[in-house]
């Protein structure tokens, strides 16, 4: 299995404050817009500076319920190619996930 950039959403779903959750083998990942904040109807020149951060860790438990310690995150540009490249890496981590747990 793997992540696909489709599944993701646009930017504009991370305009809203919401984080994206999904899930593949035992790995969970989040994306959200950091800082998460409504920022949909603010003007992009009165936003400030963000991110895309990708978290991943393994289950069983939600993100919430998680200790930070046992999640590895990246940051990336707030774009669509750093969109794509945050995809690219949450596969790329599965892929290294699963080739340990085996």
């Amino acid at each position: 299995m793997s992540f696909h950039r489709k599944e993701f959403y646009s930017l504009l779903f991370y305009e809203y404050g919401e984080a994206y959750f999904a899930s593949s083998d035992g790995m969970r990942a989040r994306l959200a817009r950091e800082p998460l904040q409504n920022v949909h109807w603010t003007p992009p020149d009165k936003r400030g500076p963000a991110v895309l951060l990708a978290t991943w860790w393994t289950g069983p438990y939600a993100y919430a319920a998680t200790p930070a310690e046992e999640m590895t995150s990246r940051e990336f540009p707030y774009s669509d190619q750093g969109l794509d490249d945050a995809v690219a890496w949450l596969n790329e981590e599965l892929d290294r996930y699963l080739a340990e747990k085996t």
